[in-house]
């Protein structure tokens, strides 16, 4: 078992404008026998005196997906009297915002996204670069975009730049107004066709302890669960209790680097993907800063050559990474791998994910000189081999690991501080709400372990009556889409969701004519 701890962007509830269905009692609750059923009847809700309410469409998550689809739908004609967001913060970019700042990528960093992926358009036009040309004066950024990868690398936004456009574009749809604070705690079928959906509001909104929302349809878009850690770092956390020195990337952990500024550390680090170079930049900054750092770099697997036995999918590979621009080759989110993938089915789809993605890193010039001044000058060095046992030194100087080679020997490195740089974790069952939808909906997992859904993103079992349930995000990669927990997979999602609810009689498809029209009012800023 991998140790989780519970993020910002968890789900959460709502509330609705046009008028309770009932008005309920205060402090009302659940009682055993309904939580242990998977349909409910309107008969029983009424009779638990919780307040409820009727909606078109709930999203549950709040953050980048939930925004995607209330965006879409706003576009294509939906009031913010039909939708409600259930998320636990006020802004759709929270929880971004809090997992890419511990990951060492501030706002004048770039992100792993590319010029067209915008998540504030969903007509990928003006794209970042041209937004960035805009502003800074300069047209270096569309040189790099019609240069690209051939005379330059990718092209990726400022992760400022993305936050404040997403914060322009929840103004102008009226985020505010669709979106309710507090905690989902589960979602039930209802009899007859449609949705409860159970949520504790934030601060107990109108003295009510819970809430239920009636709806036919409802989207959860939860993100990852939480963080995990490596076996041994993990045993070595619960054994000692020592969370300062063993640290998480996506944890709160600037300590780290306060302490490496005011005396001689050395930090370990672990993992070889986007966050481990991230992290690796950081401390060598501050190292080339005047910080007495001197970084490990411990491997488990280390990569020496290209990567991939399909000559369509090998990446290059160096100094223990496997390099590729993006998560996914381009083609996955919208061109011929796209397609492929969609034909695919069970272990035949996880095998082609397998193939196309892995543990990488972007090929960034700028990060690989780095590594290298800091190797010349013995600050940065690697080590390979597979973790014995970490240790806290008696004198409590250090953190000792020992590492058994491949060649069958032992060593040890003393370390003040180690990072898990290794990734997020996306088991479901860690997931409250999802272990719920497990035991109550019927839903099932796909090969990777994630909700199974269809390819306009139904989740597949969950189906009630009319009412339909859709998914976006982490919590479906295993599907027909590869990059699902990317800015431009959010937005495929929405809109082939959107397209299945016209399908079912809720709104209409985007045509032509109201595309134009609705682009012009992005333009002015004008509410949709």
């Amino acid at each position: 078992m991998s140790e989780t701890r519970r993020i910002a962007g968890a789900p959460i509830g709502a509330a609705q404008e046009a008028g309770p269905a009932n008005q309920g009692t205060e402090g009302a609750d659940l009682t055993q026998a309904l939580i242990d059923r998977d349909t409910w009847t309107d008969a029983e809700v009424a009779a638990s005196g919780i307040p409820m309410e009727d909606v078109d469409l709930v999203s549950v998550g709040g953050g980048l997906g939930s925004f995607a689809l209330a965006d879409t739908l706003r576009i294509a004609g939906l009031g913010t009297g039909q939708i409600r967001v259930l998320g636990d913060n006020s802004s759709p970019t929270a929880t971004y915002e809090y997992l890419a700042a511990n990951s060492q990528i501030p706002e004048h960093e770039r992100l792993r996204s590319d010029a067209g992926s915008v998540m504030d358009n969903i007509w990928g036009f003006p794209s970042y670069a041209l937004r960035e040309a805009w502003t800074d004066k300069s047209l270096k950024a569309v040189w790099q975009v019609v240069t690209e990868p051939i005379l330059a690398e990718y092209y990726t936004p400022r992760a400022g730049q993305v936050y404040a456009s997403v914060r322009r574009e929840a103004a102008r749809i009226g985020w505010e107004d669709m979106l309710r604070l507090g905690f989902v705690r589960m979602i039930r079928k209802r009899e007859g066709g449609g949705y409860f959906v159970v949520h504790t509001p934030q601060g107990g909104s109108g003295g009510a302890k819970r809430h239920i929302y009636r709806t036919n349809f409802a989207h959860i878009a939860v993100g990852y669960p939480g963080v995990a850690f490596l076996p041994d770092l993990q045993e070595y956390r619960e054994r000692t209790g020592d969370y300062s020195r063993v640290v998480n990337a996506y944890e709160p952990h600037d300590h780290v680097y306060a302490e490496t500024r005011t005396r001689p550390c050395t930090i370990v680090v672990r993992g070889s993907g986007i966050v481990a170079s991230r992290v690796l930049q950081r401390l060598l900054d501050d190292y080339e800063s005047g910080a007495q750092i001197r970084v490990i770099h411990l491997f488990r697997n280390y990569v020496d050559g290209p990567q991939g036995d399909d000559p369509k999918f090998k990446r290059p590979g160096r100094n223990g990474f496997a390099y590729q621009a993006f998560n996914f080759p381009k083609s996955a989110w919208g061109g011929q791998l796209r397609y492929a993938l969609e034909e695919l089915e069970g272990d035949a789809r996880s095998e082609l994910l397998d193939k196309m993605g892995g543990t990488n890193t972007a090929p960034r010039k700028s990060w690989s000189d780095q590594l290298e001044r800091a190797r010349k000058a013995g600050a940065y060095d690697q080590a390979v081999g597979k973790v014995v046992s970490v240790e806290a030194m008696d004198d409590g100087s250090a953190i000792r690991t020992r590492v058994a080679t491949s060649a069958g020997d032992e060593h040890v490195i003393d370390a003040q501080f180690i990072i898990d740089a290794t990734g997020l974790l996306a088991r479901i069952e860690e997931h409250r709400l999802m272990a719920d939808l497990l035991d109550h909906s019927g839903v099932g997992k796909n090969p990777k372990g994630r909700l199974d859904v269809e390819r306009h993103f139904e989740v597949r079992g969950a189906a009630s009556g009319p009412g339909r349930l859709y998914a976006s995000g982490s919590m479906t990669l295993g599907g027909y889409y590869a990059g699902v927990d990317s800015f431009l997979g959010l937005q495929y999602a929405a809109q082939r969701i959107a397209d299945n609810l016209a399908e079912q009689g809720l709104g209409k498809k985007l045509g032509t004519g109201r595309s134009v029209q609705q682009w012009v009012r992005w333009a002015r800023n004008k509410t949709p």
